[in-house]
């Protein structure tokens, strides 16, 4: 084997044709049982070997444009093969297959997953195939970026600060708050392929300057303004749209509850009849950013038949005061905000966490909040159809937390390269090394790969289409930024546990995206397991 190895695109194409069996078979296996909660572990695998399966395929379709992009599709498709076997390996009967599936792609994947053909590899990204205005698109936000992110990203993360208002004012002299708003209430959205694929490509880019302050900063008007273009009213559309487009308002979000996390079905947090609107009491938890912002979009029970599960929620537009990250306390006049009986109050308590700062999570106790009943979204045909407008809200939620993967991964490939390119150990620096070269280049092929398919999948989703690859291609990617982000730590040895380097913020950054936009586990379970298994049978 020399560095000269050929791209095999055919036994790649071979190979994802016979892991698809394998998969098929364990979808339709699961279909017969009928019992998804009683194997659970097979369910949950099944939903990542899908994941990756999805993400060969459109590394195939990479591969079709260049040498450099054939021999990453080859590379990836053999990855995804040997992870299917070590998921299989003393399972088979669970996966309905043999001990013996995977050999007629055995010489593939032996070629392909060669050290030497790996080590031969890196430094090959490949090239990312936008067209000029996508490519634009790319290079402003990727400016901004490093020009006003990448100075502040590891100060806001050492002393968990706010988000400077100046990368707010810069994000929206951008319209970066605007890329999902339709063009008639002050956005750009057009109703095309460009609205999923521009976010797609300025949330990547963005989140290389910083998950937290930057990266995640643009999905808070993006959950609002789809759920208020899914539902809200004329009117609310006329008066919310365009401060969201602005950044004149500022959102954040409050749908979970400390005792129900992702069930959100059963939430009990409560908005009451009562003269000119509605009275708000209960408790949030995980509300990003819900200091800074001017508005909460909250999911309260309207209906206090819990019986009614999801159909008694509705959504609402919620105002408040600005606060900052260290806690707020806020209360109503009656007399003077609206409302009657007691004062209302809203306290936010931080949430600290290890990574993903700047934004800020916080747990929300509301007490008699009142509401106007404008702020209703939908108005009075809103009543009961929270849960369906907030999951157009989150549409296109996961989509956008792999292109925050994408970012953060490809921002610690690029610090594991440029560190092991500069660092010797036993005379030599780190990168000649054949282990090194060999995981810098799994790096790159996993997050070109991925960006590729989140590209599919925007495509996809413009096109009304893409739901369940959407959740797939989540899955994959979140647990994808936890390796590559560990790994470039590891190549920066000690220097990687050391804070002076960024290395060791993408990896406690990372370790959120498996957990928000769906936990892993109620993803693949719930979602792409269960969506699975209903194809099958």
């Amino acid at each position: 084997m020399t560095d000269q190895t050929p791209a095999d695109l055919d036994g790649a194409g071979a190979a994802v044709e016979l892991a698809a069996t394998v998969v098929a078979g364990a979808a339709r296996r699961l279909a017969g049982s009928g019992d998804l909660d009683a194997e659970q572990v097979l369910a949950y695998d099944l939903a990542h070997a899908a994941a990756g399966l999805s993400t060969a395929r459109s590394a195939l379709g990479y591969g079709v444009t260049g040498s450099d992009e054939a021999r990453i599709a080859c590379a990836f498709v053999a990855d995804v093969l040997a992870d299917l076997t070590t998921r299989t390996v003393g399972r088979e009967a669970a996966w309905a297959t043999t001990p013996q599936w995977m050999e007629p792609a055995a010489s593939f994947v032996s070629q392909y997953r060669h050290p030497r053909f790996l080590a031969d590899l890196c430094g090959v990204e490949g090239e990312r195939h936008l067209d000029a205005d996508f490519a634009l698109v790319r290079e402003t936000f990727h400016r901004f970026s490093e020009e006003q992110l990448r100075p502040r990203a590891e100060h806001i993360h050492r002393t968990n600060s706010d988000i400077p208002e100046e990368v707010i004012a810069g994000l929206a002299e951008m319209g970066a708050f605007g890329l999902s708003i339709p063009e008639e209430y002050g956005g750009f959205a057009s109703g095309g392929e460009s609205d999923y694929l521009g976010m797609v490509v300025a949330t990547e880019e963005l989140s290389w300057g910083s998950l937290g302050a930057g990266g995640s900063l643009i999905t808070r008007p993006e959950i609002l303004s789809r759920a208020l273009v899914a539902g809200g009213t004329e009117a609310q559309k006329q008066i919310w749209l365009p401060k969201l487009a602005s950044g004149e308002v500022m959102n954040a979000v409050a749908v979970t509850e400390p005792d129900f996390g992702s069930d959100v079905a059963g939430i009990v947090t409560s908005a009451t009849p009562t003269a000119g609107g509605w009275l708000v009491n209960g408790t949030k938890t995980w509300c990003t950013f819900a200091a800074r912002a001017d508005v909460v979009m909250l999911l309260a029970r309207t209906d206090p038949d819990r019986s009614k599960a999801h159909r008694g929620l509705s959504l609402f537009v919620v105002e408040k005061p600005r606060g900052d990250g260290r806690g707020f306390s806020f209360t109503q006049d009656p007399g003077v905000d609206g409302g009657a009986g007691a004062a209302g109050r809203m306290e936010g308590r931080p949430i600290d966490t290890l990574g993903y700062r700047g934004m800020h999570s916080y747990e929300i106790a509301f007490e008699n909040w009142f509401v106007p009943a404008d702020n209703l979204i939908g108005g009075e045909g809103g009543v009961g159809r929270g849960f369906y407008l907030q999951m157009a809200g989150f549409e296109n939620g996961r989509l956008q937390t792999a292109a925050r993967a994408l970012g953060v991964m490809q921002a610690a490939y690029e610090a594991a390269y440029d560190y092991a390119g500069g660092r010797g150990v036993f005379g030599h620096p780190i990168l000649d090394y054949q282990l090194t070269r060999a995981k810098l280049a799994r790096m790159a092929v996993l997050i070109q790969s991925a960006r590729q398919c989140s590209y599919d999948v925007a495509r996809l989703m413009a096109k009304g289409e893409g739901t369940l690859e959407a959740s797939m291609l989540k899955a994959y990617v979140c647990r994808a930024a936890e390796w590559v982000t560990r790994e470039a730590m590891q190549i920066h040895g000690g220097m990687g546990y050391a804070e002076e380097y960024a290395v060791s913020r993408y990896f406690v950054d990372a370790r959120v995206l498996s957990i928000f936009e769906g936990a892993d586990e109620t993803l693949a379970l719930k979602v792409v397991a269960r969506r699975l298994v209903e194809q099958a049978g």
